[in-house]
């Protein structure tokens, strides 16, 4: 892999990614954020509500990465959406302190809102 594509999937941020509608079979982009934690990436949202991106997911897990930042890349990708509510508070609760700057103390109290409304998506490139 390109050392710059490396360089920026080593950080966390802004990307783009575009799905596969379930319904319409088109593409769907949108903009995310990107974790990197250990070297396992994720993609989260805001909690509240359901997201079309997710469903699209659970109906086909193939989706292409926009890096945007710094450097642009289109990479092939395949998504896992997370729903175990034990493996998701641990990576929610990360996400939020290490890439979010959430405070430890508010990011676990308000843990069991963001498990249960919040997108989460574990996925690997090529």
């Amino acid at each position: 892999m390109d050392p710059a594509i490396e360089q920026a999937l080593g950080q966390s941020g802004i990307v783009d990614i575009t799905t596969t509608g379930r319904k319409t079979g088109q593409a769907r982009r949108i903009e995310i954020y990107l974790h990197n934690l250990d070297g396992v990436f994720y993609l989260t949202g805001r909690p509240g509500f359901p997201r079309d991106w997710v469903a699209n997911l659970l109906s086909d897990p193939r989706m292409t990465l926009h890096l945007k930042r710094g450097i642009e890349a289109d990479l092939a990708a395949t998504a896992e959406v997370i729903t175990d509510p034990e493996e998701k508070g641990e990576i929610i609760l990360r996400a939020r302190i290490e890439s979010w700057g959430a405070s430890p103390d508010t990011a676990r109290a308000e843990l069991d809102y963001w498990v249960a409304t919040s997108p989460l998506v574990r996925f690997s490139i090529g």
